[in-house]
């Protein structure tokens, strides 16, 4: 890479909040995650030189859009800040991060503040589900699928995995339990106060009706508001502010490599579950990095539904093709301290996935989810993952996905 780019910052909101409930709205979600990253970096907020949304549906969500002009009011020095907006579907978040990442790499700017948000919770479960539909192809999916776009497109995915490897609803709610109990370790998290056994998250139960079968509602991630904020900045610009006075040793984790990727927009027209242009993504971030996926120490792995899960472990090569199930069985995935719900084994290898909870169980506010994803990266790396923390975590790997694996957004992160 032609300059490195270092997170130095990062902060976010307790995804269990619902905005409209306390009188808020997408201005103040922002204004506190955006406030938190910098205070976070330690910085002066004039140092910020630039500054990028990830936002999918405001403007249907809230009737509100121009939400960069949100970031001039963190503090007064940000007035007259140049700003964008970047819409990818789930993917939002992933994008205005490799945004930041490139003005920074293309020597542009040297510090940039990246906010990610949604607020989902304005409307009916059923009216939300037809505004997530347009993350799809609308006309025609939603003619085909009907109601709830979305969880019918990822039980086509797990059906066709199903006819081609095998696959059980047990082994889908184990995603679920897992990522569950790693968000009971998040104090942000959605899902933290939840408690989901496996009898329960793998039978159909009036609590918890299949929606799309195979899939069931503790297969799908949540309605979420919430936002997620990263302090990106050049080399140089962490020289400096280590040599300023009193500020002593930085915080920092550093990219190495990235992928994107977008593939055709509905999902009849993509290979189901090998994904090719995701697979591209991964290839392109490991290749950038000089990396394999033997040298990841944990993963941030786009859990929308759990069926996307196990399709990432593939597409990331964390395992051979029709093998997703047997990795998680083994408890590769799960953090120590609550392997045990997933398996009595002592796995060869450790990886674990979404240690603060995933989309499942950390939420899914999803313009904001891409950042998120980045932030908990930097927390591991920085060993400030609080009970979470993955122990000697030297590399973690994010990927997120927009629609049915159309758009495909893979970062790794390591410590310096």
């Amino acid at each position: 890479m032609a300059q490195n780019v270092y997170i130095i910052g990062a902060g976010r909101t307790d995804f269990k909040r619902n905005a409209k409930k306390e009188g808020i709205g997408l201005r103040e979600l922002i204004l506190e995650a955006g406030r938190a990253a910098i205070a976070d970096a330690r910085i002066d907020p004039a140092d910020v030189e630039s500054g990028v949304v990830g936002n999918f549906a405001a403007g249907l969500f809230t009737r509100q859009l121009h939400l960069g002009a949100f970031l001039t009011e963190i503090d007064s020095a940000l007035r007259g800040l140049p700003t964008l907006h970047t819409e990818a579907a789930c993917a939002s978040g992933g994008v205005a991060v490799l945004n930041g990442i490139q003005q920074i790499m293309g020597q542009i700017h040297e510090v940039v503040l990246i906010v990610g948000v949604e607020q989902q919770k304005t409307m009916s479960p059923a009216d939300g589900a037809d505004v997530l539909g347009a993350a799809a192809e609308y006309a025609r999916e939603k003619q085909r699928f009907g109601a709830f776009v979305f969880p019918k497109l990822f039980a086509e995915i797990a059906r066709v995995y199903q006819e081609r490897h095998g696959l059980t609803e047990r082994q889908l709610a184990l995603v679920a339990v897992k990522n569950y109990a790693h968000a009971r370790s998040n104090p942000q998290a959605q899902m933290r106060d939840a408690v989901l056994s496996l009898g329960n998250a793998s039978q159909e139960s009036e609590g918890n009706p299949r929606i799309a079968p195979p899939l069931k509602v503790t297969d799908c991630s949540q309605i979420t508001d919430g936002a997620a904020a990263l302090v990106l900045c050049s080399e140089g610009f962490l020289r400096e502010l280590m040599g300023r006075k009193a500020s002593g040793a930085r915080a920092a984790a550093r990219l190495v490599g990235f992928g994107h990727t977008t593939d055709y927009l509905p999902l009849e027209r993509k290979q189901i579950p090998e994904f090719p242009q995701a697979r591209r993504a991964a290839r392109q971030a490991y290749e950038m990095a000089g990396l394999q996926p033997t040298d990841i120490d944990a993963a941030e792995i786009h859990d929308c539904f759990t069926i996307s899960e196990l399709v990432g472990y593939e597409v990331l090569g964390l395992c051979e093709p029709g093998q997703a199930a047997q990795l998680l069985e083994s408890g590769a995935t799960a953090l120590p301290e609550v392997r045990s719900l997933i398996s009595m084994a002592t796995p060869k290898r450790s990886i674990p996935v979404n240690p603060g909870g995933g989309l499942l169980g950390d939420g899914h506010p999803v313009g904001a989810t891409g950042v998120r994803q980045v932030a908990e990266a930097y927390r591991q790396l920085t060993g400030t993952a609080g009970p979470r923390q993955v122990r000697g975590a030297r590399r973690v790997l994010t990927c997120n996905v927009g629609g049915s694996f159309t758009s495909n957004v893979v970062m790794i992160w390591e410590r310096p």
